[in-house]
């Protein structure tokens, strides 16, 4: 590592503004580059070129320190990570600040709700039926099951009786629906 490198590593260490200011008249030209090159301006290369300085600071003060670069290629890489960052938190910022992609994540988030609201109400109904119908309809709507598997498990003699009980569990919550005033320890009969 040259001489040249060394020092400036411990002046910055000591926080030397000299240090400093080597750097800057060195470096900020390469990352001014880089930063117009990518979406920037003069301005954000400018801030980025300080947040490097503090990173850098922050890594030098580490006992554990150890340049295996150019000082100009570690100072480029933090350089590139925060931009790179930088660009990333200025993309999600735009999304949320973007009225088309706004209305649509309220659209989103309203659909959601209104989701969780139906869910939430239909687990009042299901709670204010009978036990009977609560497992049939859990099977046959939840489950997924055929009226013929449900016939079998719930030994009823016909196809057709299976399709007249689940009618029956259906006109239960309808009745709590119209109602929707039943307390919750009410349990309508089958």
């Amino acid at each position: 590592m040259p001489m040249e490198q060394e020092v400036n590593i411990s002046d910055l260490k000591k926080e030397s503004t000299r240090a400093f200011g080597l750097l800057y008249n060195a470096y900020f030209d390469v990352v001014l580059r880089h930063v117009l090159h990518n979406s920037g301006t003069k301005d954000d290369a400018e801030d980025l070129f300080q947040e490097i300085m503090i990173v850098l600071v922050h890594k030098i003060r580490d006992d554990n320190f150890r340049l295996s670069a150019s000082l100009k290629t570690y100072v480029l890489a933090i350089g590139k990570n925060l931009w790179l960052k930088s660009l990333s938190n200025k993309a999600r910022q735009r999304r949320h600040q973007d009225p088309a992609a706004a209305a649509y994540y309220s659209k989103l988030n309203a659909a959601i709700e209104q989701e969780k609201y139906y869910k939430s109400k239909l687990q009042q109904y299901l709670y204010k039926i009978s036990n009977h119908c609560q497992d049939f309809i859990d099977d046959v709507f939840f489950k997924g099951k055929s009226l013929d598997q449900i016939k079998e498990e719930y030994g009823y003699t016909s196809r057709l009786n299976a399709a007249n009980q689940k009618y029956k569990c259906m006109e239960q919550i309808r009745r709590v629906k119209s109602t929707d005033t039943a307390g919750p320890g009410q349990e309508l009969k089958n």
